[in-house]
């Protein structure tokens, strides 16, 4: 898979190469509060999978944690991340606005991570792991 996506105004772009490492919906406190939404919807690739355009646009790095958000300069929109194992992660809206405004089902997420931090419950069928993709998962009462 290949795939381009730009931010709102067209002005940063990044190309998307192969498959992404995770597909998820993440609840944690940091990304809620990092990225300003009650679920991070996002696919995360391996660094050297996403080459970023011209205009890389500006970086900004948490305060506390290992991590980053990268927005355009002109229309502030974030276009990718940096998580603290290195990898891009990228809004799910932006992936979907490039396949015509659904997003492709080879970049649909495949879990919840984080469930227990939720601010909002969310009803589907996908595992929705309390902690990390390698822990226990939430059992509906």
């Amino acid at each position: 898979m290949s795939l381009n996506v730009k931010c709102l105004c067209g002005t940063m772009s990044l190309d998307l190469h192969g498959s992404p490492a995770a597909r998820a919906n993440c609840h944690c406190s940091s990304c809620r509060d990092f990225y300003g939404t009650s679920v991070f919807s996002a696919t995360a690739w391996a660094s050297e999978a996403v080459t970023v355009g011209e205009r890389a646009g500006s970086t900004f790095k948490h305060p506390e944690k290992q991590m980053t958000k990268t927005f355009c300069d002109v229309c502030g929109e974030v276009v990718f991340g940096t998580n603290r194992l290195g990898m891009r992660v990228v809004p799910n809206a932006i992936t979907a606005r490039a396949t015509g405004g659904k997003l492709d089902a080879a970049l649909a997420p495949t879990m919840h991570l984080f469930y227990r931090e939720r601010v909002v419950d969310v009803v589907d069928d996908l595992p929705k792991y309390l902690d990390g993709w390698d822990g226990p998962t939430y059992v509906a009462a």
